[in-house]
């Protein structure tokens, strides 16, 4: 029997030298990749090398290829744009420039290379790898490097990670940077909508996307945009008059404003440009609106990256330094993906055909292949925003009341998925109902119906502008059943949801990182209080460092949605109004009551990469009642991970350990 062989993960890397470099455009969140290649690399004992300035650098070599240390990333998890330079290079083009850079390497016994680009730049590095071996055969002929290092650089692993803010890669669910830069055009939106709604104006908007549409798409549904154009589906012949008429209509509904979203990339049917001043003139001269144009060009790739992007960023970093470890001299060129809430390993070349192929599609004319091939989430946002782009809901009523309300703590995004339920619900042919005040409202009376142009503008707000409160409907049953059959509710959607060590950081001081931060949930510990703490780091950093304490408390819940809120929350109210639609429908099919059967109650939610249902009676198995809190956390597997990247001196603990061992043995790092 064989026996199980431990294998220390910080000796992993010995032996082992990794460069790791950022091309094309700069996308937020780079740096933290970068960050989290250095640390984990230097974690598992590889020499990581930093290539500064991209391709032009590794061909340029000499300053440019440079160690990277511990403390040389400090401070880098936070910064925008890329802090060792991006560049574009047509040497690297070449294959003298490629030899140029494959000397470079070898001369540092560099093996291991990480690119984190676009498309383009991870094109050219599986090219760099696929001519390797010819490349040292002329560095050899030439006298550049002799046999022996040549052989000691026999081939060279490659891995990717997509650094794009136009999310324009297939194969991943997101790419790095794309959620900042829904961010800095979130932000904009929001602040031209309040002089849009103050003069009665028309804003066109463009926003980046020479060849995809996916941040004019989420866009448009996470302001509630009344057009958008995408270069995937370019509007129908005649798309003119259609958009007066909409445009029209929803000032007829009593909107103040109009938002249209113009992807830069943007095509009619027959290939011609549709550019924000093509809009423009069509609106100021068919129907007189007061009409803005902007452009918002390379603001969304400013500022510094989301909580998203840097998570991201950072795991997908992880991914790559382990996939570098375990490649082997067959192994082809990877690109880290995100896949549901993984990170994941593709082949690089199929994500780029795939890529390609979108193209292909429209530039032939097949849209619908071209929407299908971005990938479902992209296809499901099409959709969405199809289904709640129609502003006339159906003469033919459906007999179906249905109420909304929201419970518990108020959360962004709760008037996105209202607005988005009601709209749909309207669509369906049913009367809407809106509940303040939660249960409380639902108890007292509080219902009255509500209109399309009732929710317009609710996208963008936080808070509850249905109001709500922490009651739960135990003392209020009878009241409540009383008001459902006043009110003759057939379906309710309801909202809401459940009603460290010091010597570490004294280290940590002592070396060029000059500051630490602790992070401490509200409920981890009823002894180890925040003042605790606080006084505990204060006494013991005398001398060392100083100490301050800031308790977030309500601002975490204040404040606009993001744009992941706004979207999520859309699809969401979508999902369960057209769930609650089909059950009522098959009710009416079947002559029957289904209140009190197993599925009459369910809770919407995210489970690999896909909205689903699933009965309440399932999911209080699934949950800590007293707590309110799910059993299984899957976040707390980045619990290891950042005691990695943060340097802790101390052991994990057993659940911790248990998750790094299995993290091992999956990738085939302990023999079994």
């Amino acid at each position: 029997m064989a026996q199980t062989v431990q294998i220390d993960p910080t000796k992993m890397g010995e032996g082992r030298a990794i460069a790791v470099l950022t091309s094309g455009g700069d996308a937020q969140g780079m740096n933290a990749a970068v960050r989290a290649t250095v640390r984990v690399g230097l974690y598992t004992g590889a020499k990581v090398y930093f290539v500064h300035e991209g391709y032009q650098g590794l061909v340029d070599g000499g300053d440019n290829i440079r160690p990277a240390t511990w403390e040389s990333v400090s401070m880098m998890l936070q910064l925008g744009g890329t802090v060792i330079g991006s560049a574009r290079c047509q040497d690297f083009r070449t294959k003298e420039g490629r030899t140029k850079a494959a000397c470079n390497l070898v001369k540092l016994g560099i093996t291991n290379l990480c690119v984190i680009g676009g498309d383009g730049s991870l094109t050219g590095a599986n090219q760099f790898r696929t001519e390797w071996k010819d490349l040292l055969v002329d560095l050899v002929k030439a006298g550049k490097i002799t046999t022996a290092e040549a052989k000691n650089s026999s081939h060279l692993n490659i891995v990717g990670m997509v650094g794009s803010i136009d999310n324009d890669f297939c194969g991943t669910d997101m790419t790095i940077g794309t959620d900042s830069a829904l961010h800095r055009i979130i932000e904009i939106v929001d602040a031209i909508t309040t002089t849009a709604q103050s003069h009665q104006r028309t804003f066109i908007l463009e926003v980046m996307g020479r060849h995809c549409g996916y941040l004019a798409l989420v866009t448009a549904l996470a302001c509630g945009a009344d057009w958008v154009f995408i270069p995937e589906m370019p509007p129908e012949d005649g798309w003119e008059v259609h958009l007066c008429r909409r445009l029209t209509d929803q000032r007829g509904r009593g909107s103040r404003l109009n938002i249209i979203i113009v992807a830069e990339g943007a095509i009619d049917r027959k290939g011609k440009p549709i550019t924000c001043d093509t809009v423009k003139q069509l609106v100021s001269k068919q129907l007189g609106f007061d009409t803005r144009t902007t452009i918002l060009g390379h603001v969304q790739r400013g500022g510094t990256p989301s909580a998203f992007d840097r998570i991201l960023a950072s795991r997908m970093g992880v991914e790559s330094v382990m996939a570098l470890l375990e490649a082997t001299p067959d192994t082809p060129a990877c690109v880290v993906s995100l896949s549901g809430n993984m990170a994941v390993r593709l082949p690089l070349m199929e994500c780029v055909q795939v890529t390609k192929d979108v193209t292909t599609a429209m530039a032939e004319g097949r849209y619908e292949d071209a929407i299908k091939l971005r990938g479902k989430s992209f296809e499901n946002n099409w959709n969405t925003y199809k289904m709640l782009a129609h502003v006339h809901p159906p003469e033919t009523k459906s007999n179906i009341n249905i109420a909304l309300l929201n419970i518990g703590a108020p959360c962004a995004g709760m008037n996105a998925t209202v607005r988005s339920a009601v709209r749909i619900g309207l669509l369906q042919g049913h009367q809407m109902l809106a509940v303040h005040d939660g249960f409380d409202g639902l108890a007292h009376g509080m219902i009255e119906p509500i209109g399309w142009s009732g929710v317009a503008g609710w996208t963008g707000k936080g808070g509850s502008m249905l109001g709500t409160k922490r009651t739960l409907p135990k003392d209020l049953l009878e009241e409540i059943s009383l008001n459902i059959t006043k009110f003759n509710i057939h379906g309710l959607v309801i909202i809401g949801g459940f009603e460290i060590n010091v010597d570490h950081l004294v280290e940590k001081m002592k070396t060029t990182v000059k500051r630490g931060l602790i992070l401490r949930n509200e409920k981890c510990n009823a002894n180890y209080t925040t003042d605790f703490i606080f006084n505990l780091y204060s006494e013991e950093g005398k001398g060392v460092f100083d100490c301050r304490k800031n308790v977030l408390g309500h601002m975490q819940q204040g404040g606009t949605p993001s744009p992941f809120d706004r979207n999520f929350g859309t699809k969401m109210g979508v999902k369960s109004v057209l769930w609650l639609t089909e059950k009522l429908k098959e009710c009416y099919r079947h002559g029957r009551i289904f209140a009190n059967s197993k599925d009459s109650a369910c809770v919407l939610g995210m489970k690999k990469r896909a909205l689903v249902f699933q009965p309440l009676a399932e999911l209080k198995d699934e949950t800590d009642i007293e707590h309110r809190i799910p059993k299984t956390q899957w976040w707390l597997r980045l619990r290891p991970l950042l005691k990695i990247l943060a340097k802790y001196k101390i052991n994990l603990d057993t659940s911790e350990r248990t998750a790094m061992e299995h993290v091992i043995k999956k990738r085939g790092l302990v023999p079994q």
